[in-house]
């Protein structure tokens, strides 16, 4: 994990509030999925960014959860303390907004899949002519690079680049939903894909080298919908050592890999028995129901792009 977690009491809770909120300027409230999280800080640049990347919620909806992201010289770089019955977050010290985004997609997460059986997935999911996609892959295995790659295909529309949310439906197709309104990117990906150059050029980009961009700038309003059924599940690693580049996977290898991999996810808050027990047994539940592939992505970005679109059907 890239910053430290700690769960605190309500009673802790309750003192870090009176002690941070008189000080903040901003606050801004998502809509995810449904579930409305609040930002407050005294960072404009991130209540900016924030305002961009999610939808918006009423002011006059209460939150079910809070982010208060200050500055704490005691505490050390990158400390996030969780109250879980309140869904108050204490974010000391961050300066990279997206921790503080997945941190909220992680929250709303942990909302759903208890009360409302809708789970998360940290990965890519584009709709590829009516057919739902998803990517899932470690970091720096090419998920964001070949998740863009297959929205430039025919009648393509994205979902998410980073998270998005499931139901299984009554006849038990998993049922995506999207969970950001506009996409967090690295400066180079109009370098990968050159179709994207327009849309990088309109772009505000952070101090690492990212922002919040608008795909229907350069693919029109079409190109992100909310929602699709999900066929395909396509896992990603990066192993010069193995010599094969595709393979199929049954449910039971795939979420042997995903537990290995701590599902992918680094962003899940609250990791007790019973959640790791709920978050599995959905991954298990959802790869059964879906065609499963291994990409190795060691080949060149088109190359690898290739093998996607040859087991989607995307062209």
């Amino acid at each position: 994990m890239v910053y430290q977690t700690e769960l605190i009491s309500e009673e802790e809770s309750a003192a870090l509030r009176a002690r941070y909120a008189p000080g903040l300027l901003y606050a801004a409230k998502a809509d995810i999925n449904g579930v409305v999280i609040e930002l407050c800080t005294s960072d404009r640049d991130f209540t900016d960014m924030w305002r961009d990347n999610f939808y918006s919620a009423s002011d006059r909806v209460r939150s079910h959860a809070k982010l208060f992201v200050v500055r704490e010289p005691s505490a050390g770089e990158s400390v996030l303390r969780f109250e879980p019955n309140s869904k108050t977050a204490f974010l000391l010290n961050f300066d990279y907004y997206g921790w503080v985004k997945s941190i909220a997609l992680g929250i709303a997460g942990y909302i759903n899949e208890a009360a409302h059986d809708i789970y998360s997935v940290h990965g890519a999911a584009i709709c590829a002519d009516g057919v739902g996609v998803t990517l899932i892959a470690p970091p720096k295995t090419g998920k964001t690079t070949q998740s863009w790659g297959l929205l430039r295909s025919e009648n393509a529309s994205l979902i998410s680049d980073d998270w998005f949310f499931v139901k299984f439906g009554t006849s038990g197709r998993p049922q995506i939903r999207t969970s950001e309104k506009n996409c967090y990117i690295d400066a180079d990906i109009g370098d990968v894909w050159g179709e994207y150059r327009p849309l990088v050029k309109n772009v505000k980009f952070d101090s690492r080298g990212r922002g919040i961009a608008n795909i229907r700038w350069v693919s029109g309003g079409s190109s992100v919908v909310h929602e699709c059924s999900l066929s395909h599940v396509i896992l990603m690693k990066r192993d010069p050592s193995d010599g094969e580049k595709c393979r199929s996977m049954d449910a039971e290898a795939a979420l042997e890999y995903l537990s290995a991999a701590d599902l992918c996810n680094p962003h899940q808050i609250v990791r007790d028995a019973y959640r790791t027990g709920l978050r599995k047994e959905f991954f298990r539940k959802l790869l059964s129901r879906c065609d499963v592939h291994m990409i190795n992505t060691t080949g060149t970005p088109q190359e690898t792009q290739d093998i996607i679109r040859s087991i989607v059907g995307a062209h």
